[in-house]
């Protein structure tokens, strides 16, 4: 039995700030809500149970309903240094991460709230000159920071060199980030079953570049190359840093992996051939 839970919404969409009012008046008089800083500002609800959603394990809180679209869970779990399950509630478009329908929403919370099970997803834990970035639960993309303007890589895995690539960009994903960026890019759906990561170049000078898989825990080098060419590291569309030549970035297996409460029993290929189709 599930005793407190947090909730985290999109701020800016009438809906899902109707859905966060819904879930309250359901379920507020028999377990302990938390809400994020600023879905309880959007609601004018400042003075309820309120904590950042990294502090939100410190304080006893099982389970996260994120409520809106793949941004919202992706942003709220790269809060996370060991993130809490979550439960994503679908108020965007696709809803690759969000298995909820609104319309399906209290009936699912309820059977959640008598027991649950998740499944782990492997993040990527990036570093810029030895200094921590947020991990990434989809993908890693470092990309030319000016349009038509392409860019020179030195990549490895494990100090053996991979590829010395001219492209405009590089995605680094995990397998649950395969079916984002990565797959619009031309790189192959992995099943989140396998323990793996994918270096996919985007637009790349030479024929010869192509996807790769390497083993997750393998350790992933990447320097810029070019003179006066800066690029950009985006982290799961989340979070941008500049980074101009000779910066290393490194690419490890996360410490801690992305957690989704189970929902259904219809499987990944299922999800695939759904949301792709």
């Amino acid at each position: 039995m599930v005793n407190k839970i947090g909730i985290v919404s999109r701020c800016d969409h009438v809906d899902a700030l109707g859905m966060v009012k819904t879930i309250l008046d359901e379920f507020g008089s028999r377990i302990d809500i938390i809400l994020a800083p600023m879905t309880a500002c959007a609601l004018g609800l400042e003075d309820s149970n309120v904590s950042p959603v990294d502090e939100m394990r410190k304080i006893g809180v099982e389970l996260i309903i994120s409520i809106g679209g793949d941004g919202t869970v992706l942003r709220n779990i790269s809060k996370m240094d060991d993130p809490l399950p979550v439960l994503g509630i679908n108020m965007g478009t696709l809803g690759f991460l969000v298995d909820i329908n609104p319309e399906d929403a209290i009936a699912s919370i309820e059977n959640v709230l008598a027991g649950f099970k998740y499944g782990e997803r492997a993040r990527l834990a990036v570093s810029l000159n030895g200094e921590t970035l947020p991990s990434a639960t989809n993908e890693v993309v470092v990309i030319t920071a000016r349009p038509a303007k392409i860019l020179s890589y030195k990549i490895s895995v494990d100090e053996c060199e991979l590829d010395d690539l001219r492209a405009d960009g590089v995605v680094f994903a995990t397998p649950t980030g395969s079916t984002a960026y990565a797959m619009s890019a031309g790189g192959p759906i992995i099943d989140p079953r396998v323990d793996a990561a994918l270096i996919v170049p985007l637009a790349p000078f030479r024929l010869s570049s192509r996807p790769w898989v390497v083993p997750a825990d393998s350790t992933i080098r990447v320097e810029l190359t070019n003179p006066e060419k800066e690029a950009v590291i985006v982290i799961d569309g989340q979070h941008t840093y500049a980074v101009v030549e000779h910066d290393v970035i490194t690419l490890t297996k996360a410490e801690h992996p992305a957690r989704f409460v189970r929902t259904t029993i219809s499987g990944f290929y299922k999800k695939v051939q759904s949301k792709l189709a």
